[in-house]
């Protein structure tokens, strides 16, 4: 594709997604910003939280990824499921009952400012990291697609990408947010599902022989009960997908401010059992898409050095027809851009409400603060990608994932605390657990083949960092003040 074509794509999707945004958001107050006034319909919300959910890494690495991993990222999306229902029918109701604006007020409440604070900072920094990664590598494609060719720099490719998503985020907020994830879902699914069928026709497919060669492959196994060691067991994929989807998803102020923009509890929970019934479908069509591009290079004699260049490689290097590459670019844009103006608003979010504070304020204050914070969080996430170009080095990806596993390992821990037990913690001293927790982590991480017999953490390195901060907690309990009864 040529790089005017590509500037035309991405052109053209931002006029309709501007238009959206601002039709959505532009009576939006401080609680249409934060939470949608309460008001979404259940099934908008449903539908948009596919696009919010399946990132421009999803994108770009479930299709590549079967040729090492076959199916088998099915056994953590069959956890999402649960993890699902853990959030739809313990974590909604009561944050609904609550009436919290940020997830991490339940914090404040249970144990104190310091754990409320605590939460809070984890969850920007997690949030932020994740959030420029999921940009850096969609200007990484743009840069390739159209900024090299046209001899820009980087940092241009960086400020257009964040300021694109700071204008279509800072009138409405999660008001404007919910609409406009709906398009970039019905844009996201239908770019996948026309890159099989021009795949899939290129290579003489019918319906049926497609799907049996998806089948037939070697590459479609999609359960791993053979090795505990290998990281695609799975009980530990499920495990972690499960407890992946209570962080990441229930106790994450990005993904929950979409679900406490419903009506009531019942509402959210009809939009939480509905978009990760559709999520799974959607994943699965990834996977079916990522075995066709491996028959394909092969029949073709196509080289690829690393998984993640498969799809892009093959959509826009001239094999099939310029609407696959324009699809393709409106995929990853519609994907990438979502979880980029999703974490933006989130940020502002729990920056304002949870750091900062409102509490005192008027509405007219609030939302000075809130617009400052918009623009402050839009710079630092621009200058975190720029970073990740300056290194160069495309394993700081891994790294920022694997860190996010860290940093949400003791939100997971405090909220499951504050949930299974009725005890009173030493608040002061949160953030020593918390900050101690990970670093255990790391050190078991470090050393576990040789201290367990060969065994290699995987995913599920989550849920050990969450039961060293609850083990952590159990210390900080609060003994029980007793009257002495003098006898007389």
């Amino acid at each position: 594709m040529s790089p005017f074509a590509v500037v035309l794509t991405v052109v053209g999707y931002f006029v309709i997604l501007f238009l959206i945004s601002y039709v959505a958001g532009r009576k939006a107050d401080n609680e249409g910003f934060f939470v949608g006034n309460r008001k979404s319909p259940w099934y908008v919300v449903a539908f948009a939280m596919i696009g919010s959910s399946i990132s421009g890494v999803t994108f770009v690495s479930v299709p590549g990824m079967v040729g090492a991993s076959s199916f088998g990222y099915m056994q953590m999306v069959l956890g999402f499921v649960a993890g699902q229902m853990v959030i739809a029918f313990v974590l909604t109701p009561l944050f609904y009952r609550m009436k919290l604006v940020s997830i991490y007020e339940y914090l404040a409440n249970r144990f104190g400012m310091t754990s409320y604070r605590t939460g809070a900072w984890f969850f920007f920094i997690s949030k932020m990291l994740g959030a420029a990664v999921r940009l850096f590598l969609v200007c990484l494609t743009l840069q390739l697609l159209v900024f090299d060719p046209l001899r820009l720099p980087f940092v241009l490719n960086v400020a257009v990408a964040v300021m694109l998503v700071w204008l279509y985020t800072f009138q409405g907020g999660v008001k404007s947010l919910i609409w406009t994830d709906s398009l970039k879902t019905l844009c996201l699914v239908v770019s996948l599902v026309l890159c099989i069928v021009f795949i899939a026709r290129d290579m003489h497919f019918t319906f049926g022989g497609m799907v049996s060669a998806v089948a037939d492959s070697t590459m479609s196994r999609i359960f791993f009960f053979d090795d505990i060691n290998n990281k695609q067991y799975f009980f530990k994929q499920f495990l972690a997908g499960a407890f992946t989807m209570i962080a990441m998803t229930g106790l994450d102020q990005d993904m929950m401010q979409r679900n406490l923009s419903c009506k009531n509890f019942r509402d959210a929970q009809k939009n939480m059992i509905t978009s990760i019934l559709l999520q799974c479908v959607v994943i699965l069509l990834f996977l079916m898409l990522g075995v066709l591009l491996y028959l394909f290079a092969d029949a073709q004699g196509i080289k690829v050095d690393k998984s993640d260049e498969l799809f892009p490689l093959i959509a826009t290097g001239g094999y099939f027809p310029m609407s696959v590459g324009i699809l393709f670019i409106v995929g990853l844009i519609s994907s990438a851009y979502s979880a980029g103006g999703s974490a933006l608003t989130a940020l502002t979010t729990s920056f304002t409400v949870d750091i900062l504070g409102t509490k005192g304020k008027s509405e007219q204050q609030v939302k000075q603060t809130r617009k400052r914070v918009h623009v402050a969080m839009a710079v630092v996430m621009a200058v975190t990608i720029y970073i990740f170009g300056m290194l160069n080095n495309t394993s700081v990806i891994d790294a920022v994932y694997v860190l996010a596993s860290y940093t949400y390992g003791p939100i997971l821990g405090m909220f499951a605390f504050g949930i299974l037990t009725k005890t009173s913690v030493r608040d002061r001293y949160v953030p020593l657990v918390a900050l101690l927790s990970p670093v255990l982590c790391f050190v078991v991480d470090r050393y576990s083949e040789a201290w367990f017999g060969g065994y290699r953490f995987s995913y599920e390195l989550l849920i050990l960092n969450a039961v060293l901060t609850f083990a952590g907690l159990c210390l900080l309990i609060k003994k029980r003040k007793t009257e002495r009864i003098a006898i007389s």
